[in-house]
């Protein structure tokens, strides 16, 4: 079953046009990664798809919430990482003090972070932000969960934490849409593979069909991460 299917998308920013005739779909538990060069259109379809923009033309569906998870951590810097968590389960969603709290600690200690919820966001590592960021999307009990190139802001080294922390997701079958210049990490954890380029979906297919492309521009921009 589709959880999210969109439909010759179409999105301008005046004369630019940013994303031409952009259909997929993603299945309950499916990773989708979306790769392609630096104003391809795949941040865009991002923001289009989580209500950020609205697109000029098209169809998107979707049953269900959904987390986002930024490039640059939108963490509050007056609130502790706790109320960071906490906030919106409690203020949106109106649920249970108790539970919210306790959902929030479960979650602290699966980012490795069970020390943290009274630090505030100054005193953490990027890396350290960054868990606490996908923490607070996953306390909101998404259908679905949104990444926006969520290492391009980290070192390598703490590119890794964030990298362990969404394959451990994708082995708990969390359905994700994740924009990445992270070529291994998506051959690895995805299910499907989309290419963006100039606007349009130049190829789409499992990892290893993606990966093996003979389509020129595919094997360009694979060939730049690959010298």
């Amino acid at each position: 079953m589709s959880l999210l299917e969109i439909k010759n998308l179409k999105k301008s920013f005046g004369d630019n046009v940013v994303l031409k005739d952009i259909s997929l779909s993603v299945e309950k538990g499916e990773v989708l990664a979306i790769i392609g060069p630096s104003g391809s259109g795949k941040s865009t379809l991002l923001r289009c798809i989580t209500d950020l923009e609205t697109e000029d033309s098209g169809e998107i569906k979707f049953d269900g919430t959904f987390g986002l998870v930024f490039q640059n951590f939108n963490l509050f810097p007056h609130h502790s990482v706790m109320k960071n968590i906490t906030n919106a389960p409690l203020r949106v969603q109106k649920r249970d003090k108790t539970e919210v709290f306790a959902h929030a600690r479960d979650l602290l200690k699966k980012m490795g972070l069970e020390d943290k919820e009274d630090a505030y966001p100054c005193e953490l590592s990027g890396g350290q932000q960054q868990r606490v960021s996908i923490a607070r999307a996953l306390a909101m009990n998404p259908d679905i969960l949104f990444f926006d190139e969520p290492t391009s802001a980290l070192d390598p080294e703490l590119t890794g934490e964030i990298l362990t922390v969404i394959k451990e997701l994708a082995a708990e079958h969390m359905t994700m849409v994740i924009v990445t210049h992270e070529m291994a990490f998506a051959r690895n954890v995805a299910d499907t593979i989309i290419f963006m380029d100039g606007g349009v979906i130049v190829e789409e297919g499992s990892p290893d069909e993606v990966f093996s492309s003979d389509n020129p521009r595919m094997k360009e921009f694979l060939g730049k991460f690959y010298d």
